[in-house]
């Protein structure tokens, strides 16, 4: 059986990445309880149901004991895939002023900020356990691309049989609009050449020609690409023996339009040929996400 675990803050995106799931087949469990999912193979096994993917929330019984209970799973022989969605304080309090929604863990005590920080604390740990996601910044439609482009890449390994695969994902940002909060290693290539005070290189991205040959003719975006590729390639190996099933590269210049997209584009080309990549341009208009083998 493949399952797949979709957890994280509340206000952040969870439902949303479940319908996902559920529209490519997967039997779906919305805010299942931890302690019931060492069941879940039995539960479903009625239902000819070979995919499966569960929400669990932090009001969960025993949330702190699921790091270990997915261990168990694992050695039982089931693919556990792990999606953790996170955002920023400011984006969840925002969140739920438009909505008016309650925060699950709200009280007349606690205010919604601190009802956020306590969520925090409650699930601190589990975004290292597999694909973290800060979704701050992107629509509910790019964390649906983002969320099925995942998939793919999850069930690829999956029919690949694979023991154990690292996925490398590169995301490019702005740093005017904040870190990523799901990135591993972030590099900060603002002191390079900037194509956006050129008028006529300024409304293409780092996807496009004119950006790209801008940038290829510049010898330290060459050496800046060199760099952050030796120092992926000496690290990478120590996340797979640590058995991580994912790492995020953040790549980050001032608007995340320019420079950190045609980087995050290079080494994704780059490292795919040894890797499964997964590449996103957090400030891109439409969120562009893509998946390679």
């Amino acid at each position: 059986m493949q399952l797949v675990i979709v957890t994280g803050l509340s206000g952040s995106g969870k439902t949303i990445a479940l319908r996902v799931f559920e529209d490519s087949g997967y039997y779906c469990i919305d805010n299942l309880p931890a302690t019931l999912l060492p069941h879940i193979q039995n539960h479903v096994a009625d239902r000819d149901a070979a995919k499966v993917a569960v929400s669990i929330d932090s009001r969960s019984i025993a949330i702190e004991s699921l790091a270990d209970i997915l261990q168990t799973l694992k050695t039982q022989g089931i693919a556990v895939h792990l999606l953790f969605l996170d955002a920023s304080l400011e984006t969840l309090v925002k969140r739920f002023s438009e909505t008016r929604r309650k925060h699950p863990l709200s009280t007349p005590e606690r205010a919604l900020a601190d009802s956020i920080n306590h969520e925090r604390v409650l699930l601190s740990g589990l975004d290292n356990l597999g694909h973290h996601v800060d979704t701050s910044n992107l629509s509910s439609n790019a964390l649906r691309n983002h969320t099925r482009e995942w998939m793919l890449q999850i069930e690829q390994s999956y029919q690949q049989a694979s023991t154990h695969s690292l996925v490398v994902s590169f995301i490019s940002f702005g740093f005017k609009h904040g870190i990523p909060l799901d990135a591993d290693f972030v590099f900060d290539v603002r002191s390079l050449p900037n194509p956006h005070y050129d008028p006529v290189l300024r409304p293409f991205n780092g996807t496009q020609a004119p950006i790209q040959q801008f940038l290829q003719n510049e010898p330290q975006v060459l050496e800046m690409q060199r760099d952050i590729q030796h120092y992926i390639e000496k690290w990478l190996p120590s996340f797979y023996h640590d058995h991580r099933s994912y790492v995020t590269i953040g790549i980050g210049c001032t608007g995340g339009q320019h420079r950190s997209v045609y980087l995050v584009e290079q080494l994704g080309a780059y490292f795919k040929q040894q890797h499964q990549v997964m590449i996103r341009h957090r400030e891109l208009q439409d969120a562009l996400v893509t998946a390679t083998p």
